[in-house]
C-alpha cells in the first residue's frame, strides 16, 4: 500500500478520553493521503487528496462492524464534502450514515475542493476569451493570447488512482478488507470503472444517476493529454439554472437549501470565489472504461437510483447500465419528483434509507434485484 500522511492521528486517543456518555458524538475529520499523481501535468508529482470522515466519537474508538465503513464518490463538479456533507438540516447523507453506524468518507479527487489543484487550474488564461472578460476584469483590455496549458486537466485513470489510493489508506486505517462505494454522476465512471477493475476491494455499491456510456471507450485516447477545456467553471446563476430546468414538482428543492449549498461550495474554492461573481470550478476530466464491458464483468451488488425528471444523466441512461450489469443482485429506484441534485431535494431521505437497506441488508423493500418506485 501507498506512504500516506494521516493528520489527525491523535483522534483515537482524543476520542478515548471522552466521557462514556460521548461515544455517540458525531465527529468530522480531516485526513489528506499523499499520493504520487497521475494526472498528466504533474506525473509523479507528490500531492494530497483530501477526505472528509464523518463518525460517531465510540465507533471511531471501537471499529465499525463488518460491511460498515463507505466512501462518497463525487462528480463532474461538486466536491465530496459539499455534495455529500452539507450543512443545512438533515440534508447530510454522510450523518445519515454515520448516525447508522458506518464510518463513512468522502474524497476530493484531484483538482477539487480541500485536494491540491494542479497550477492551471489556477491561471485564469486557461479560461476561454468569453470566461477571462466575464471573470477576470483586467484582462477584458488585455485577453491571453494563448493559454499557458490549453489541454484536458484530468484523466479517468487519474482519478482511479486518487479513489485507490484514498481506498487503501481506509482499508489500513480501519482494517478492512473492502469498502462500500457510494458515488454521484461522473462519480458513477469512477466508482463504477474502479469496481469492475478492483472487486476485490469494493463491497457494494449505491449509484445515483452513474454517468454511463454504453458503447464508450474501454481505452484512454491515443492523444495524452486530450485536446480541450483546462477546467469547467459555474456561477451562481448557471447553477440556479441547470437545477430549476429539472424541477417537475412543487417545492421540489428549498431556496435555502440551495443558498446554503452554493455559499459552501464558494468556500471549498477560495480562488474560484475571486473570480467575478465567484465560480466553482473543476478540472475537465478525459473518461473512459464505464461502458457495456465494464458492465458486464461487474458482479457486485449494486443499487442505482434515477431521478425522475433528471436531465443531465436522464433515467434512460441508468436503466442501460442495469441492463448491462452482470451483478445477480441489482436494483434500480426511480425516484419520484427529483432530479440529478436529488441528495439536497425533498425526496431525499427516501433515497438515505434505500442506501441504508442496501447496505445493511442487500435489499430495498424486501427486494434484492429488480426496479423500483420510490415516492410515487
Amino acid at each position: 500500500m501507498r506512504n500516506t500522511l494521516y493528520l489527525f492521528a491523535t483522534v483515537a486517543l482524543f476520542v478515548a478520553l471522552l466521557p462514556a456518555d460521548d461515544g455517540a458524538r458525531l465527529l468530522r475529520v480531516d485526513h489528506y493521503v499523499r499520493v504520487n499523481t497521475k494526472v498528466p501535468v504533474a506525473d509523479g508529482h507528490p500531492m494530497l487528496v483530501y477526505m472528509r470522515e464523518v463518525v460517531h466519537a465510540g465507533t471511531a474508538l471501537h471499529g465499525a462492524a463488518a460491511g460498515k465503513v463507505a466512501l462518497f464518490v463525487h462528480g463532474a463538479g461538486t466536491p465530496g464534502e459539499v455534495s455529500f456533507d452539507p450543512n443545512y438540516q438533515n440534508y447530510s447523507w454522510m450523518e445519515y450514515l454515520a448516525n447508522a453506524g458506518f464510518d463513512v468518507f468522502a474524497i476530493d479527487m484531484t483538482g477539487y475542493g480541500r485536494s491540491t489543484r494542479p497550477w492551471p487550474m489556477n491561471d485564469p488564461c486557461n479560461l476561454s476569451a468569453a470566461q477571462q472578460a466575464q471573470f477576470v476584469p483586467q484582462l477584458i483590455s488585455a485577453p491571453c493570447a494563448k493559454p499557458s496549458y490549453g489541454s484536458v486537466l484530468t484523466t479517468m485513470a487519474s482519478d482511479w488512482y486518487d479513489l485507490d489510493s484514498g481506498i487503501d489508506y481506509i482499508r489500513t486505517l480501519r482494517h478492512v478488507e473492502k469498502v462500500s462505494l457510494l458515488a454521484w454522476s461522473l462519480g458513477g465512471p469512477r466508482a463504477g470503472g474502479y469496481a469492475a477493475q478492483h472487486p476485490e476491494k469494493v463491497d457494494k455499491m449505491v449509484l445515483l444517476a452513474p454517468a454511463y456510456n454504453r458503447g464508450g471507450s474501454s481505452a484512454p485516447p491515443a492523444k495524452m493529454p486530450a485536446d480541450g477545456p483546462t477546467m469547467t467553471t459555474q456561477t451562481k446563476a448557471e447553477f440556479a439554472a441547470n437545477w430549476d430546468r429539472q424541477v417537475g414538482c412543487p417545492n421540489q428543492y428549498e431556496q435555502a437549501a440551495y443558498d446554503v449549498i452554493w455559499q459552501e461550495m464558494l468556500d471549498s474554492d477560495p480562488v474560484g470565489a475571486t473570480w467575478g461573481p465567484g465560480v466553482r470550478r473543476a478540472p475537465a476530466v478525459t473518461t473512459w472504461g464505464f461502458n457495456n464491458a465494464a458492465a458486464s464483468k461487474t458482479l457486485i451488488p449494486t443499487l442505482l437510483v434515477a431521478g425522475a425528471f433528471d436531465k443531465q444523466v436522464p433515467p434512460e441512461r441508468v436503466r442501460e447500465y442495469y441492463a448491462d450489469l452482470a451483478a445477480p443482485r441489482k436494483i434500480f429506484v426511480d425516484l419520484a419528483c427529483s432530479s440529478h441534485m436529488a441528495m439536497w431535494e425533498r425526496n431525499r431521505e427516501l433515497l438515505f434509507k434505500a442506501s441504508l437497506d442496501w447496505l445493511t441488508q442487500g435489499t430495498v423493500a424486501g427486494k434484492q434485484e429488480g426496479m423500483l418506485k420510490l415516492g410515487y
